[in-house]
């Protein structure tokens, strides 16, 4: 038998490496489609369903019997309704009598009673609050004119859009997400019929008022040391160069963990956005793999960039069904630093105290950097686990940065959390109207997100800083409304 000809052996080479891109593929549809979407957190039984048709003949499985042992963990109690509701205000209260009493009430004597209760919803009700300013005259000076009291200062000077209205639109929008054309069908069932153009009118109005609380917002973060950056791509639809078409734009957005949450709209992905958006921050800057974020790093000592350990782990778990063996031992290198972190939390740990325990902790990880050159070296270079190991190779040094500091978090998880409003409101409004809408939606974005990270009822907030807002002066203090140091007046 002839050896096999050069040619051969590369074209079968080239099949094998075909065939595990398609099953990496398959996999990967295999996960969308039978598991939970894009979680990480996989039903490992509907992974594995075969796709093949069934057997002919019936066969008997062969029956083992294991038993293994495992830590008991307590189920969570689900709450009791008068726990859930515990807070709901009490609108009505209904006595319910027995028949026998009404009857003779004079024979019977009340010994107690059994209380329960439901819950009951009021749609949402327009009502119209008038403000009557009498005008006087001097009874015996008629040469004086008349006197009147000033018009209270509103949001919307000579209209009649109060602040709580303005509040519920905006929330409405950018919490709830829903279209400016649904809030005005449903408008009439609140028995003011609303313009679509009025709402418009009033969501720019709010961003103009918010935009001093906002850039007081953004000068706090710029001011610490650590930042977290992110952008996220929506469509916009320019009047004035297209016709029924839309161009991209780009929610820039940075962030502190506990701290409030600043959007920036930019019509492009350009590295010099970015450059602008922290212009003269010093510190901590961490961000995906994204080269604007390594380049602005390069360019200003001042900034040390780091990376994100949850993109080079989700690069792994993608290509788990290629290499099994060596993708879960790196997954279990990574899952150990995450279980370390969360150890850490729960105890508290200072900054100080965190990076002498991620110094102390560092070996296992340059088993990980092994591991990955080792497999990158015999797995085909197009294939899931390549790029992901190029993935980690390729950002190692800013990936290893955090065991410089503890004041990190190890991934991006958390400014990628603030996105995900956005990420759902431009599911149901589709794009936004015209550029210069973009930054009134990061303004507003900012201030809701904000608002629901340190617990803050978004409603309450912006009725009483939109109330507040008009009556202020250039000598009060702006920073008193930002969302960490609000308090309701």
């Amino acid at each position: 038998m002839l050896p096999p000809s050069s040619d051969f052996a590369d074209q079968l080479q080239e099949l094998r490496t075909e065939l595990a891109a398609l099953k990496a593929e398959n996999a990967w549809l295999k996960r969308q489609l039978f598991g939970p979407g894009k979680s990480e957190k996989l039903d490992r039984l509907q992974t594995s369903l075969p796709l093949a048709e069934p057997a002919t003949q019936p066969v008997t499985p062969k029956v083992e019997t294991i038993t293994y042992e495992r830590i008991a963990v307590p189920k969570e109690k689900r709450p009791l309704p008068a726990e859930t509701f515990k807070d709901v205000p009490v609108k009505e209260t209904i006595v319910i009598e027995p028949d026998e009493v009404k009857a003779e009430p004079e024979a019977y004597e009340r010994i107690g009673e059994e209380r329960t209760f439901e819950i009951d919803v009021i749609a949402p009700q327009a009502f119209k609050r008038e403000i009557i300013r009498p005008k006087y005259r001097h009874k015996t000076d008629r040469a004086r004119p008349p006197v009147i009291a000033a018009a209270p200062a509103r949001p919307v000077a000579g209209g009649y859009a109060s602040a709580g209205l303005l509040a519920w639109i905006a929330l409405s929008k950018y919490v709830d997400h829903q279209p400016l054309y649904r809030l005005e069908k449903q408008s009439e069932r609140w028995g003011a019929p609303i313009a679509r153009q009025s709402m418009a009118d009033w969501i720019r109005i709010t961003a103009e008022w918010l935009e001093p609380v906002y850039k007081a917002m953004h000068k706090r973060l710029l001011s610490g040391h650590y930042l977290q950056a992110d952008e996220t791509p929506i469509r916009c639809n320019d009047p004035d160069e297209k016709k029924g078409g839309t161009s991209e734009g780009w929610l820039w957005v940075i962030s502190r963990p506990g701290e409030d949450v600043v959007f920036d709209w930019r019509l492009s992905r350009r590295h010099g956005e970015l450059t602008s958006l922290i212009n003269g921050y010093a510190g901590i800057l961490q961000s995906d793999g994204y080269g604007a974020y390594e380049a602005h790093a390069r360019e200003h000592p001042e900034v040390t960039w780091v990376g994100c350990w949850a993109h080079a782990r989700r690069k792994f778990f993608e290509s788990e069904g290629e290499w099994p063996k060596a993708v879960n031992l790196i997954l279990r290198l990574i899952g150990w630093l995450y279980e370390c972190e969360a150890l850490w939390d729960e105890h508290a740990l200072t900054p100080a105290q965190r990076l002498r325990h991620r110094r102390k902790n560092l070996r296992p990880l340059y088993w990980l950097k092994r591991i990955a050159t080792g497999v990158r070296t015999k797995v085909p270079p197009k294939s899931g686990l390549a790029k992901a190991c190029d993935y980690l190779l390729r950002y190692w040094e800013p990936l290893m940065r955090h065991f410089e500091t503890g004041e990190t978090r190890l991934d991006n998880n958390l400014v990628e959390n603030a996105i995900r409003p956005s990420a759902i409101g431009k599911k149901n409004w589709l794009f936004i109207g015209h550029p210069d809408a973009g930054q009134r939606s990061a303004i507003i974005y900012s201030i809701v997100v904000s608002c629901q990270r340190r617990g803050i009822e978004p409603l309450a907030y912006l009725r009483d800083v939109l109330t507040r807002l008009p009556r202020m002066t250039t000598r009060d203090d702006l920073n008193a409304l930002t969302p960490a140091r609000w308090i309701a007046a």
